[in-house]
């Protein structure tokens, strides 16, 4: 199949920060796979992508002609469908929202597009617009990338006799995963088991539940459904329809609810997020593209982390909380609903959180993990800081 180049649609890429400050859109996770993930697997093709200037080392394009797609397009059966039928010198819009259409490698931005002829597709896609739908769309995307993942393939059995199945033939597990004295429920939902995962004894699992490679689930956690661990990760206490995107730690006791927690975070021991109002009434998040508060029209929404932040322990999150990439979050009390980008603080009050601590900081993360913290990821983080620094308004010289 012609390459499919991923493009950041301008319109949705402002709604889904703070996770598109570190990533394109189609690098998001929700379900088992990223976005970019489930078009490779269901084309076969060769991804790359279109995004902001800053991200595109990261995150190369192909120097070939490519199908450009929008990347907030979470694909299936009908997606492949119709762009398989698009024609060279067509558009494929829903509305006025461009969809897919041919590009050339010299082309910056999809500009030519509007020339072409514009065709609609006729049945409503499933567009990822808003942070607050990773996790809502989570469990429909489990199911899918679980029948994506495993079709054709044999499961690995349960050897411990000690662990209870309910559902075992919605239940697929890796190579190297290793399973102890726990409950994996999969009658409400598929469970997904990645590649040299863990789970440890007394763990209570309902699925939709993925846990991708190389994560471990900590003794006596309780996972509820609708839930992703990404690859890497460790997971503890409570969690329910949540997505952690990889290398993050929320290893401890406490709850985390209808929330999404970026790349290289870390959740101290007995942090809690609240996830519905004492008043039951609809969740309002910070959104980045009005510069102030938005209603989601949920009655259940937690905790929205970007990228590399961390809090310590008992941190306590109000219902729709909105944390940027890089803050520092300590101290007693609940802190505000929307925390900039490098804050280093509390209830009590926030400063920056300086890019050379920060900086030593990440080193010593990654290296944890044994990655490297490269000068492309530094060059990210360093425009990230530029790009916030007129939320921290506590601080005039960052």
């Amino acid at each position: 199949m012609t390459n499919i180049l991923l493009f950041d649609d301008p319109a949705i890429r402002g709604s889904l920060l703070p996770f598109t400050f570190t990533r394109p859109v189609a690098d998001i996770r929700v379900g088992i796979l990223k976005i970019s993930e489930k078009w490779k697997m269901l084309t076969g093709a060769q991804i790359s992508f279109l995004t902001q200037e800053y991200l595109q080392k990261k995150f190369p394009r192909t120097e070939e002609k490519a199908l450009a797609v929008n990347g907030a397009w979470l694909p299936d059966a009908y997606s492949l469908r119709i762009i398989s039928l698009l024609r060279t010198d067509e558009v494929l819009y829903f509305g006025k929202t461009i969809l897919a259409g041919y590009i050339g490698e010299t082309e910056k931005n999809l500009s030519t597009l509007a020339d072409k002829k514009a065709v609609q597709l006729e049945q409503e896609p499933v567009l990822l617009q808003k942070t607050w739908q990773i996790f809502q769309f989570n469990g429909a995307e489990i199911r899918k990338d679980y029948t994506l993942l495993t079709k054709g393939r044999t499961s690995q059995p349960v050897h411990d006799p000690h662990t209870v199945v309910y559902g075992s033939n919605q239940i697929f597990i890796e190579e190297g995963a290793k399973i102890k004295a726990a409950v994996l429920n999969a009658e409400s939902g598929p469970i997904y088991i990645g590649k040299n995962t863990e789970i440890q004894e007394g763990s209570l699992i309902r699925g939709p539940f993925a846990l991708c490679e190389g994560s471990t689930v900590n003794m006596g956690a309780k996972l509820r459904g609708d839930t992703t661990v990404g690859p890497f990760s460790k997971i503890g206490g409570e969690v329910s329809n949540s997505v952690i995107f990889g290398y993050s730690n929320k290893g401890h006791e406490g709850f985390l609810g209808n929330s999404v927690i970026g790349e290289w975070c870390n959740l101290g021991a007995d942090t809690n997020t609240s996830n519905l109002k004492n008043n039951y009434a609809p969740v309002k998040l910070w959104d980045y593209t009005k510069g102030g508060f938005s209603n989601t029209g949920l009655q259940f929404c937690g905790l929205m982390m970007g990228d590399h932040s961390k809090c310590g322990i008992n941190t306590m999150f109000n219902t729709g909380t909105v944390v940027g990439v890089g803050a520092n979050i300590f101290g007693d009390g609940y802190p505000r609903n929307f925390i900039p980008s490098f804050s280093w603080g509390g209830a009590a009050g926030f400063s920056t959180f300086t890019m050379p601590k920060f900086e030593e900081t990440a080193i010593a993360v990654y290296g944890r993990r044994g990655v490297e913290w490269t000068p492309v990821e530094k060059e990210i983080l360093d425009k990230v800081f530029e790009l916030t620094k007129s939320y921290r308004i506590w601080d005039k010289t960052s």
